[in-house]
């Protein structure tokens, strides 16, 4: 995971193929900690908190990410849990990016 979270999210201007079969399996090895690639067009993980409020903190700190990264993942908050869906939205489709992304994702469990 360190590999890809040392990488910088590049923006996507559309017009390339999106990532399919091993490059996704790959990325997603290296990635890990629990995210699934769904019908090869996006990621999801579904992180624990055991209350609302550290559910919100981490919500707030991948959304300054995004913005910092130029990259905005669907965001869904309830009591107790974070879900993240992260695809390009320029090729209705997976890009490197999305998993650098879901790593610094991941990186913002341990942020205070």
């Amino acid at each position: 995971m360190s590999e890809l979270a040392n990488k910088e999210c590049i923006p996507c201007k559309g017009g390339v193929p999106a990532l399919k079969g091993r490059e996704l399996t790959v990325l997603l090895e290296q990635l890990g900690h629990d995210w699934r690639c769904i019908d090869e067009h996006h990621l999801e993980k579904k992180y624990d908190f055991p209350n609302f409020r550290q559910a919100l903190d981490f919500t707030n700190r991948v959304g300054e990410l995004a913005e910092r990264q130029g990259h905005h993942p669907d965001i869904y908050l309830a009591w107790g849990k974070v879900v993240l869906t992260i695809w390009t939205h320029k090729i209705d489709g997976l890009t490197e990016s999305d998993f650098i992304f879901a790593a610094k994702a991941d990186q913002q469990l341990n942020q205070h």
